[in-house]
């Protein structure tokens, strides 16, 4: 069994159409934890609806808003499956996703995989942009930018045992693929089989936030010189800046 983890806050605008997504899946050995970060609309409701028809579906509330890592790993520690999978509330799946990339990792030997994405808009409509991934990837790659997709990352809870992220509000996904490269290698499956819905891409405060997390996880989580943690992070902000032009 594959359990699916979403973390879900203020998320009633596009819940539906991940959920459904997830239900589409000719892969149908699967659960889909849900962990609510205290949302004030109706999402609630809206999962529990969905409960009632399929009990793959399960609903938890977390008792204060933490962020999503703090979410995600709530659904983890409540997984029973044999592989992790990871699908944010407002992105979607293709649906052969998990048939596809579960046989790719059964037939490989692989315990970490990940896919091809394209991109949609607010409103839905497909962007032009597709983020295509690389075939193998190693823990010394990875340092210089993420390279994987979280809404299409899988790994194999037989191999590597439940792992969670780090308690960081930003990145946190960031640092758990790390911890997983140091393991084996990740590989990817080079067929578009998910959907992310971008907001403004344009550099901000709040892109630029990001960067004082990336250094965290190079500094205290990876535990990098100042020398190293510096290259990468420059490394990392000079292959974003270029994904703009």
């Amino acid at each position: 069994m594959i359990s699916i983890i979403t973390p879900v806050y203020n998320s009633e605008k596009y819940l539906k159409k991940s959920i459904v997504s997830v239900q589409a899946q000719t892969h149908t050995d699967w659960e889909h934890i849900l962990v609510d970060d205290c949302s004030s609309d109706d999402s609630e409701a809206l999962i529990k609806s969905f409960q009632e028809k399929d009990n793959r579906i399960k609903y938890h509330r977390l008792d204060k808003n933490s962020g999503a890592g703090i979410a995600r790993n709530k659904a983890i520690e409540m997984a029973q499956g044999d592989y992790v999978a990871f699908l944010d509330s407002d992105d979607q799946w293709y649906p052969e996703k998990l048939e596809k990339q579960l046989n790719f990792m059964q037939e490989n030997g692989y315990h970490f995989s990940f896919t091809d994405y394209d991109m949609v808009d607010e409103a839905g409509k497909k962007l032009a942009k597709y983020v295509k991934c690389k075939p193998v990837v190693t823990y010394k790659s990875a340092l210089y930018k993420n390279p994987i997709g979280c809404l299409t990352v899988i790994y194999d809870v037989n191999f590597y045992g439940k792992q969670y992220m780090p308690s960081i509000r930003k990145r946190q996904d960031y640092a758990l693929w790390l911890h997983l490269l140091k393991k084996t290698d990740g590989y990817g499956l080079n067929e578009c089989l998910a959907s992310y819905r971008s907001g403004n891409e344009s550099i901000s405060a709040n892109k630029l936030d990001l960067v004082k997390y990336e250094w965290k996880i190079y500094r205290e989580i990876e535990g990098l010189s100042w020398f190293k943690s510096a290259f990468y992070l420059l490394s990392a902000v000079v292959l974003k800046l270029k994904s703009y032009f």
